[in-house]
């Protein structure tokens, strides 16, 4: 519940910044989309070999310092984890389980904008991220305890925007992020996440 009402404090800090300064400094946006994750290693709960597909939401505020360049703050609801991994059941060992995580992610960014129109952007900065639940398709179980609460990495981006109206603009836009940190808790071996996305949405 905390990480809750923490998370409904940023997005309205976010949605507050983007309409505090005047207009045509700040940007506000959402987007919805689908992405693609696994873990490169893990030792504990498994080696992934095949990705895991899932949802992605989110909110953004950027503000411009200048016609090409940009600070973004996102607040992103992922769905992560891995498939084909497995896991051991007493005597025996359980393969092609996929494992589910969510997370509550914020990643700043620089913005570069280029193009003769300035509708491409380019986007780089840390993430991280917050463990909301965790849970595995074989015993449906609960596994929150077994990793880290946090998470973080590098976030890069790729998008492109239309104008829809003279207010409003739709974008598809390319997220990937690169994991720095260890996902599994009380575990020396590494497991970092790496996730990529496609997504549509529309600014303001």
């Amino acid at each position: 519940m905390k990480k809750i009402f923490t998370t409904l404090f940023v997005v309205l800090g976010i949605y507050s910044m983007a309409h505090a300064q005047t207009k045509g400094q700040n940007e506000f946006g959402f987007n919805l989309g689908i992405n693609s994750t696994y873990v490169s290693s893990s030792a504990q709960l498994g080696t992934a070999t095949g990705l895991l597909w899932g949802f992605t939401a989110a909110v953004s505020a950027e503000h411009y310092l200048s016609n090409d360049w940009g600070i973004k703050a996102k607040v992103i609801y992922d769905s992560k984890g891995w498939s084909d991994g497995y896991i051991q059941d007493n005597t025996k060992t359980v393969t092609g389980v996929s494992y589910s995580l969510n997370y509550i992610t914020i990643p700043i960014t620089a913005n570069w904008h280029f193009g003769r129109e300035k509708n491409w952007y380019a986007n780089a900065g840390p993430y991280v991220g917050f463990l909301l639940n965790a849970t595995d398709n074989y015993t449906n179980s609960d596994l929150k305890s077994r990793f880290n609460s946090t998470d973080g990495g590098l976030d890069l981006g790729l998008g492109i925007k239309f104008p829809v109206t003279k207010n409003i603009k739709a974008f598809f836009e390319y997220d990937g992020q690169l994991g720095f940190a260890n996902v599994l808790a009380n575990s020396s071996a590494g497991a970092v996440m790496e996730k990529a996305s496609f997504s549509v949405g529309l600014k303001f």
